[in-house]
């Protein structure tokens, strides 16, 4: 089958309103050029549209008009490389997500290993930052907790005690694999999130006492890390060196 033809049939077995790249079209480096003639001829008669450069989606016809690509749709090609997960969503679009904050960013932080230029894609800006870690499907909600902890004292509109009751409660949902994780991951995150993860995993009492011990000898004795909590939210703050 040719590179026009292939390309047609999988732009028409793509759902409306989904965004594609070349990567999920199966084109070859050596057939990008047909590849973006075919795509040009496609956006021409409005088989498809293109958002941004080299990311093209299929228009969503409904009563109401045409519809363009979700939010979430419109950064999904930033998070993925064609299945496997590179990036996941931080900062405050995420704390968003994770009901630590009511406000709603107008950009967005997306974080991977490899850092790359500010993109946008229609009206909302994407910023990329760096990961401690290689990002995958099965630890970026891990990661996520602990740029929350990491950043606590940076969320905008954050109440405190609910926030930390918050991520108590999604701490105490993980399995004991992930709770190990989350510790290993931490190792790599500065002492602030080790320190404040080490006093939430203490406060609700988990069993894996060598994750504390680990992360309790992670720490200098004669540091001390802010992090806008007293004893009065968080009642072993003190033994762990926070203020």
């Amino acid at each position: 089958m040719k590179v026009a033809a292939r390309i047609k049939f999988k732009v028409n077995s793509i759902q409306p309103g989904r965004i594609f790249k070349y990567s999920d079209l199966g084109v070859s480096r050596n057939e990008y050029g047909a590849a973006a003639k075919t795509l040009s001829r496609l956006v021409k008669e409005k088989a498809v549209k293109r958002l941004s450069t080299g990311v093209f989606y299929k228009p969503k016809t409904t009563a109401f008009g045409e519809l363009g690509p979700s939010e979430n749709e419109r950064i999904r090609p930033y998070l993925f490389n064609g299945r496997k997960r590179i990036a996941y969503v931080t900062g405050a679009a995420l704390f968003n997500q994770l009901s630590l904050t009511t406000q709603v960013p107008k950009d967005i932080d997306l974080a991977s290993r490899s850092k790359r230029p500010a993109s946008k894609v229609g009206n909302i800006k994407i910023r990329f930052v760096k990961s401690y870690a290689n990002v995958n499907n099965k630890n970026y909600n891990l990661l996520g907790i602990l740029d929350a902890l990491k950043d606590f004292k940076k969320i905008p509109d954050l109440n405190k005690k609910s926030a930390i009751k918050r991520i108590k409660a999604m701490i105490d949902e993980l399995t004991d694999r992930e709770k190990k994780d989350l510790v290993k991951y931490a190792l790599d995150y500065p002492p602030r999130a080790r320190a404040f993860l080490g006093a939430l995993l203490e406060s609700i009492k988990i069993e894996q006492r060598e994750s504390l011990v680990t992360l309790k000898q992670s720490l200098n004795p004669l540091s001390s890390y802010s992090i806008g909590v007293g004893q009065y939210i968080l009642q072993n703050s003190k033994t762990w060196f926070i203020e």
